[in-house]
């Protein structure tokens, strides 16, 4: 037997018992679930910095927007948002890296 203690996407107990195992599930509580989905997020994201994969950011939006769903907003929502923060402090695209900043 392989011990998880984690939160897993819908389908994955499907797909254990496609291959003939027995997934042993709970469903959790809204508490346990937010703590489940931040710690899901750091697991994503330590992924993405290990291996630099594109699909792992996808890993990583999918956990996000499960939050967001979460506390209550559209995706709608809060991609505006998103685009809100971009227009008032901008985005990424010049590479910019702050050494210092001068009194």
């Amino acid at each position: 037997m392989k011990i998880y203690n984690k939160l897993v996407r819908d389908r994955i107990p499907e797909i254990i018992g496609a291959d003939g195992k027995k997934a042993n599930l709970e469903t959790m509580n809204d508490a346990d679930y937010l703590v489940a989905l931040n710690n899901k997020l750091q697991e994503e994201l330590d992924e993405y910095n290990q291996d630099n994969d594109i699909s792992e950011l996808a890993d990583l939006i999918e956990v996000a927007y499960a939050i967001i769903e979460h506390k209550g907003m559209s995706i709608e929502q809060f991609e505006q948002i998103r685009l809100q923060k971009q227009a008032e402090r901008g985005g990424f695209a010049n590479k910019l890296f702050l050494r210092s900043v001068e009194d």
